[in-house]
């Protein structure tokens, strides 16, 4: 198993609460062994002026999940912060939920990489993003 910490789909949903990821709707959805899940709904929260899911928000629900990703992936006394995020916005989504899926390509002691794909309705892959993020030490 990838994950250092202990946590159900009802905490790490929790930890969002008052925060962005609930502004977007983002609810996680699945946690495996080795990757997290989560939803974000594609309404006039996360959609641009002409009607498409705004790049923004996909960064938004990859930013979120890779950083939940490391956040799993630490010891008491440790915390993650973004360091570097891109993101290649491959397919319009107009209506609907998006699914994130992230995975992680490198966890270190002091940094890790995550690989965020996201999908439309009909699985089909709309953006894909890689998060860097530095493991801090309190």
């Amino acid at each position: 198993m990838l994950w250092k910490r202990k946590a159900t789909l009802a905490e790490l949903n929790k930890i969002g609460e008052g925060c962005m990821v609930a502004h977007l709707g983002i609810e996680i959805t699945r946690l495996s062994d080795d990757e997290l899940e989560a939803t974000m709904p594609v309404d006039n929260r996360t959609t641009q002026p002409f009607g498409l899911l705004h790049g923004g928000a996909s960064v938004v629900l990859a930013e979120s999940l890779g950083s939940m990703a490391g956040y799993l992936c630490t010891l008491e006394g440790q915390q993650i912060v973004g360091l570097e995020i891109n993101a290649n916005h491959l397919k319009a989504v107009r209506s609907g939920k998006v699914r994130g899926c992230c995975r992680a390509i490198h966890v270190g002691r002091s940094h890790q990489v995550w690989q965020i794909d996201i999908f439309d309705e009909q699985d089909q892959l709309c953006c894909t993003s890689r998060l860097t993020t530095a493991v801090l030490t309190r």
